[in-house]
């Protein structure tokens, strides 16, 4: 070891932080010392610590990578299996910040700012290649950020593989610069291909050494690592194949070309369009091949077996990302095959088939070779802990050996076999990573003994514990040859290699592979000293396009790429998918591409030869993409930076902590004025009912005037039994004196205590307590008794204010002298009193702890009088008192009191509340004076009626004044808006929750409505050549939820937000210092005073429901300017000047178009007939001259109709409530309706499209459509699946005639609306499916279980589950979109459910 190599591993055992340098061994030592010092390929056999090296190196320059240093490390790896092992090993050992990055993430849909976010937190990022070959191309990542690069199995890089493409591409080409990553290779074999001699060997370890500026490291020899780690006996296996022509194979062979001729005219699969039939073709001769090979490979038998797989239409593994109808194809020639290879096979053989292997090879039923592994095999039926890994080919062999060695092993040995495949090629496709997982932690575990597996697990997953390699099938690589002999890692393991007898150039092959290390680790070392050269570029390598701005840029090799990715986010749907079309004339050195609908480019042609002339026309598309904006500068689809935004908007914090603002109107500072000046507003409350106690009239005293309509307003409160009525006049300006005041505030303290108050103990306290003026901000108002008599002309009932005395004051003092001729004194828990203290008053009863209003005495009544029980007994209330409490009554003559339990205050804003037809019948009782302990005298039960109503009546006035002070915030800030009742605004801040008559959801339903109408329009308009993908993702930018709440905070619209009901609990009496809270002042956006009382919740969804119910508000007060005008003050700026379209559609070709008859049936006619043939043109249609599709004309129309339809429902049915106008329009707009108006129309006949999909998915709806009843065929109330497309042609019509008028929203309802007839209404509505399984659920306590939704090539699967009394009822949908798809499945279920349960009515809306 020399000095220098000393002090590295003395400075890496310094560092404490890494457990792992004290097991370093000294080759990974010496290889780290040559990392550091150079770029290098650590050439080490498999399971020799490669990895630690690499972990090493990341040490010794975490220094440079620890944030806040810009700089990261990359470790790239092949498969995603390898992200998850390899950086779990760095984070085990390193306290670096670890990234993984694999395709399943939608990594290939991250932007900039997603990728800046990731650099900022990871200081290792582990990746497959070519997510950082994109990151370097699209310029997210910058190579000279990379500080260390490392490549696991490097040997991948070669051609065109990511591993080469970023060394070509960034490395090399910036070689010549500077802050170049350090570059660290693994590898078990520097050569991928085949190795023929010493020299070819060394010229392709010298092109990877080139490729990676890089040189290797190896160990001497194999002795220095065979001290460390253990390697496996190498023996070949001979096994002799006997080529006899069996006839049984022979017709076998027959038969399967039979099936093959037979399945390939099937007429269900001629009846498919070309592309399609084209498409399964070719997977019946892949599987017709699958088959032969097994027959000739394998044996007889395993065709049966291979047959039985493929006809499993469950197995995801098998089948990817085929629809049904290819599964079922595909299911039916397997199963064919199945009954035809059977016929073939001896009865019972399966069971006999261990006793004479020999035997059917020789009857052709399994192939020699079969035999000879499970022979091998059985020669370790001695092992007590058998780990054994065989290599195979194809995935099909695996799938077949694993099935023979399940049939014969088991029984022989007790071994359990299972397989693993990947990479296999079509149709096959490879496992899932969780399914390979599990198999190789079984077999760790010891749950499975042998493992049949494909070349992916030569490379990729950790598999320490195998005792015995086999391979089946010959190594195609050096590489394949050294990682497959790597997995048999335990001591004294076995590699044994298959080689069939009598064939030398096979044996001369295995001879050289099995001497490949020894020659590769020489060649290595004798050409250490020479230096890397450059790598071999190919011709066009250095033609690029690239963007100055950012770096970005596309090559030759990945322009195809890249344009294709485009195309892939242009709008699609399932029945078509927009791709470039390119077409090659190499007679006249022409290739034409042809873009499809949304892309900026209708075509492209460019001229040349030779055999990249197609990449050379891809790189001009890229050029002219970027160049029409619809590439970024960072070369990704424009849609992308939308998007970005988008997601930036979802992304900003949100605080659900806002203000609860209080109106300034009843809110003041404490005054030293000796006189005070109040605004006089006279309330009169009606009962609308019968009751024996009327309310009397109030006034409302304030010291700032308020708005005309709060001051002057009528509203109804709902009392146990029946609705009152309020009613609020100003009446004037009074003036009182300080002396005044405070007597009024003690008069309307002391009553709302005790009517709130429902602690005897407390309320004595607080009746008790002195009042002080309040220091700070507080509610100042006053609530004071009218005269009863209207010939006092004061606007107070002074007699009333001046006269109410509590416990705390002397009763005897004050009541100096009594009116009464006769005055009679009578016993009360206070003491000796006056009779008329008794009259109209308060009264405590300790005996019961209930609280009473005295309204004077009953005469003729008293402690001896009779008494009539519920039961019908008579006893004397003496006797009454003694048998119920205990009591003994001492004044026996004094007359019995009238009273009734105190009125209960309550919430009377609350919609819904329980009427009864009369009040409680305890709520009138006699009461013995000398029980009462009198609280305040004298109080009539009239005025203690009226003040229970007065926190409700005030809570709506304080709503009201908030919602006029939004109003003119508003107002001062746009002048031009239209003045609007604060009703009106105080039903748009209005949330549901509040539980009143009015909430925000009719405003939020129609401003949604004209919010989307107005952004929609607004953005056709302006980009006339942008797709509607794009438009859709901006729109969604300015009318998201995160948008408008973002809108509605920078307005200071959540401190206005009701969100609650009304609750006493936190109602402050004003005026009452106990219950008094500072009120904080702020100052809006527009400059005026508001008052804070404190923080609550509001969620952002709240906010952004406010944003459009205010819309809605303007819109139905003010019309659609004043609608725009406040949208304009929230900074939506929309402008519906006319601004001309237009059409770039050629003469002549609307003559495909029956004009006059669609003209006819719409009612319309058309000044440019070209709009009627864009509406009616499918994305899958193609017409020369037509170069776009109903999209944009679609996006346009779905907004123009739902809002037309959305004014329509509210203007025609005022009367619906917020619930219903909602739910009626969700069924109206729906695409169900739109499809069946399209089906009665006829107008599925003129949509232009070139889908045999399409047209299977019209017709059978068509056919289901017919046979629905009439009344039976509203809104969602199907359980058909209609294709989507329908629905798009109604609101492709509508944006068609929409542009066509001029803008009229008239026309277009005018012209559509007796296609949507019968429009769905209130009667003909029914429950949605969807709701109406939740409530049943909900109702019976049935279990709904969480949907399990999948997407497949533009269809939505939905798996619905309800468990009802143990019994799983289940119903699987697909459809066009997420929500029929559940919508169906939940019509399903509730069927089954109403058939299987009885007693289970239909809910009715």
């Amino acid at each position: 070891m020399t000095m220098e190599t000393m002090d590295i591993e003395s400075r890496l055992m310094g560092d404490t932080s890494s457990p792992v340098i004290p097991f370093a061994r000294s080759y990974q030592v010496e290889a780290l010392e040559r990392a550091i010092k150079q770029n290098t390929i650590v050439y080490l056999e498999t399971g020799s610590g490669k990895t630690l090296v690499a972990i090493m190196l990341l040490q010794w320059n975490s220094h440079l990578l620890r944030k806040p240093s810009s700089y990261i490390a990359v470790f790239l790896v092949p498969t995603v299996v390898l992200v998850k092992q390899q950086a779990e090993a760095i984070r085990r050992l390193l306290d670096l910040k670890v990234g993984e990055y694999y395709g399943e993430m939608q990594v290939d849909w991250w932007d900039a700012t997603t990728w800046s976010n990731e650099l900022e937190n990871h200081e290792v990022l582990v990746m497959t290649p070519m997510i950082l070959l994109n990151a370097l191309r699209h310029s997210y990542i910058k190579i000279n950020h990379v500080k260390v690069l490392i490549f696991d199995e490097c040997h991948n890089a070669r051609g065109k593989h990511p591993y080469a493409c970023i060394m070509k591409e960034f490395y090399h080409r910036q070689l010549s610069g500077s802050h170049l990553p350090i570059i660290l290779g693994m590898t078990a074999s520097p050569i991928k291909a085949k190795g023929e001699s010493s020299s070819s060997y060394w010229n392709q370890i010298s092109e990877l050494e080139n490729l990676l500026n890089s040189k290797v490291y190896t160990c001497k020899s194999e002795s220095v690592l065979a001290s460390y780690i253990p390697f496996a006996n190498v023996k070949l296996k001979f096994y002799d194949e006997v080529n006899v022509s069996h006839m049984l194979s022979k017709r076998l062979e027959d038969d399967l070309g039979k099936l093959l001729v037979k399945h390939k005219s099937s007429e269900r699969i001629l009846q498919l369009d070309k592309a399609e039939q084209d498409s399964i073709f070719r997977k019946f001769s892949r599987l017709h091949f699958a088959f032969l090979f097994c027959l000739e490979e394998l044996g007889l038998w395993m065709v049966s077996k291979a047959a039985e797989f493929f006809s499993e239409k469950t197995s995801g593994f098998l089948w990817g990302d085929l629809d049904n109808d290819f599964r079922t194809f595909i299911s039916d020639f397997a199963l064919d095959v199945v009954k035809v290879s059977s016929k073939y096979i001896p009865s019972g053989f399966e069971g006999s088939l261990s006793a004479n292997m020999t035997a059917n090879a020789e009857a052709g039923l399994v192939k020699q070779k079969v035999v000879c592994l499970v022979e091998s095999l059985l020669e370790y039926r001695n092992y007590k802990d058998l780990r054994c890994i065989i290599f195979v080919e194809r995935i099909v062999t695996s799938v077949v050996i694993q099935a023979l060695l399940s049939a014969v092993l088991p029984k022989l040995c007790g071994w359990k076999s299972s397989y693993i495949a990947g990479g296999g090629g079509k149709p096959m496709q490879p496992q899932g990573r969780k399914e390979q997982s599990k198999v190789v932690e079984e077999f760790r575990k010891g749950k499975v003994n042998i493992i049949v597996a494909t070349s992916i697990l030569e490379e990729g997953l950790d598999v320490q514990s195998c005792n015995l390699v086999i391979r089946f099938d010959p190594s195609a690589t050096v590489c394949s040859f050294i990682q497959s002999k790597g997995r048999a890692r335990m001591q004294n393991s076995d590699f044994l290699i298959m080689v069939k007898n009598g064939d030398p150039a096979e044996l001369s092959r295995v001879n050289k592979y099995v001497s490949c290390g020894e020659v590769m680790r020489r060649e290595s070392l004798s050409h250490a000293t020479v230096p890397c050269a450059p790598p071999k570029f190919d011709k066009y390598d250095h033609i690029f396009y690239r963007i100055e701005s950012t770096g970005a840029k596309v090559t030759l090799s990945s322009s195809v790429s890249l344009v294709y990715f485009y195309c892939s986010r242009l709008p699609s749907d399932g029945y078509f998918k927009p791709y470039p079309v390119c077409t090659m004339d190499e007679e006249s050195g022409f290739c034409t591409i042809q873009f499809p609908d949304g892309c900026p480019i209708e075509s492209l042609r460019v001229s040349g030869s030779g055999k990249i002339l197609k990449q050379f026309a891809f790189l001009e598309a890229c050029k002219r993409l970027h160049q029409a904006g619809a590439l970024t500068d960072h070369l990704v689809p424009d849609i992308f930076a939308e998007e970005a935004f988008v997601h930036e908007i979802e992304k900003l914090p949100y605080s659900d902590d806002h203000a609860c603002y209080v109106a300034p109107e009843l809110v003041s500072v404490s005054s030293t004025k000796s006189l005070v000046e109040y605004y006089c507003y006279l309330i009169k409350m009606e009962n609308n009912f019968d009751y024996d106690v009327s309310p009397r009239d109030i006034v409302l005293l304030v010291k700032n005037e308020l708005h005309s309509d709060v001051g002057n307003m009528d509203f109804d409160v709902e009392v146990g039994w029946g609705n009152m009525g309020v009613h609020m006049r100003y009446n004037g300006r009074v003036t009182l004196t300080q002396e005044q005041v405070l007597l009024c505030i003690r008069f309307q303290v002391a009553i709302f205590r005790v009517l709130l108050e429902k602690e005897i103990q407390r309320l004595m306290q607080l009746l008790g307590d002195p009042l002080t003026h309040e220091t700070s901000s507080y509610l100042d108002y006053l609530v004071l008794p009218c005269p009863a008599s209207p010939k006092i002309s004061s606007d107070i009932d002074w007699s009333c204010v001046n006269l109410v005395m509590s416990t705390s004051d002397n009763f005897m003092g004050h009541h100096m002298s009594c009116r009464a001729t006769d005055v009679h004194r009578v016993h009360t828990k206070n003491g000796l009193v006056c009779s008329c203290m008794l009259e109209n008053c308060v009264v405590y009863t300790p005996h019961n702890n209930l609280v009473y209003c005295i309204s004077g005495f009953l005469h003729g009544l008293n402690g001896c009088s009779d008494l009539e029980l519920r039961t019908g007994e008579v006893i004397s209330y003496k006797s009454y008192y003694k048998r119920q409490h205990g009591i003994d009554l001492q004044f026996m003559k004094e007359g019995l009191l009238h009273g009734r339990r105190i009125f209960g205050v309550q919430n009377y804003l609350q919609k819904s509340r329980q009427q009864r037809n009369t009040e409680p019948s305890h709520a009138s009782v006699e009461l013995p004076p000398e029980l009462c302990s009198i609280i305040i005298t004298p109080l009539s039960i009239s005025t203690l009626y009226t003040y229970s109503f007065v926190p409700s009546i005030m809570h709506r006035i304080e709503s009201l004044l908030l919602s006029s002070n939004l109003k003119n915030m508003i107002s001062d800030q746009c002048e031009q808006i239209v003045d609007i009742p604060a009703i009106k605004v105080l039903e748009a801040i209005t949330t549901r929750k509040c539980q009143e008559n009015f909430h925000l959801e009719s405003m939020e339903t129609l401003g949604d409505s004209f919010l989307k109408y107005a952004v929609s329009q607004q953005l056709f308009r302006t980009y006339e050549n942008h797709h509607e993908g794009l438009l859709s993702v901006k729109r969604e930018r300015i009318i998201s939820n995160a948008a408008l709440a973002k809108l509605g905070l920078k307005h200071d619209l959540p401190g206005f937000i009701r969100a609650k009901p009304f609750d006493l609990k936190e109602w402050a009496i004003p005026g009452d210092p106990s219950g008094s809270r500072g009120l904080k002042e702020e100052v809006l956006i527009s400059g005026r005073k508001i008052y804070n009382r404190g923080s609550r919740k509001i969620k952002s969804k709240t906010v952004a429901d406010v944003v459009e119910a205010l819309i809605g508000v303007y819109l139905n007060a003010g019309g659609e300017q004043a609608a725009l005008l406040f949208m304009n003050w929230l900074g939506i700026d929309i402008d519906f000047s006319a601004v001309p379209y237009t059409r770039k559609i050629p003469a002549g070709t609307t003559n495909h178009v029956n004009i006059h008859h669609l003209q006819t049936l719409l009612n319309y006619t058309f000044k440019d007939n070209s709009l009627l043939l864009e509406a009616l043109t499918h994305g899958s249609f193609t017409l020369a001259g037509v170069s776009r599709s109903y999209q944009r004309l679609e996006f346009l129309g779905d907004a123009v109709l739902d809002y037309l339809v959305t004014v329509h429902l509210y203007t025609e049915y005022p009367g619906l409530s917020p619930g219903e106008l909602t739910d009626l329009r969700s069924a109206s707009v729906s695409n169900d309706s739109y499809a069946q108006a399209a089906l009665r129309a006829g107008l599925y006949k003129h949509i232009f499209h070139a889908s045999q999909a399409l047209h299977k998915h019209l017709n059978a709806a068509l056919n289901e459509f017919e046979q629905l009843s009439a009344d039976g065929t509203h809104g969602w109330d199907t359980e058909i699946s209609f294709p989507k497309v329908l629905a798009d042609i109604i609101e492709s019509l509508a944006g068609a005639i929409f542009l066509d008028s001029g803008y009229d929203k008239e026309a277009v309802f005018r012209s559509l609306r007796p296609l949507l007839e019968p429009l769905v209404t209130p009667d003909s509505m029914k429950l949605h499916p969807v709701k109406e399984l939740q409530e049943l659920c909900a109702k019976h306590d049935y279990h709904l279980r969480k949907p399990v939704v999948s997407f497949d090539d533009g269809f939505a699967s939905m798996t619905l589950e309800v468990e009802a009394d143990g019994v799983v009822y289940s119903h699987t949908c697909s459809a066009s979109d997420r929500m029929t798809a559940k919508r169906i499945a939940s019509k399903v279920i509730l069927k089954s459910l109403k058939e299987s349960i009885p007693g289970i009515p239909v809910v009715r809306p």
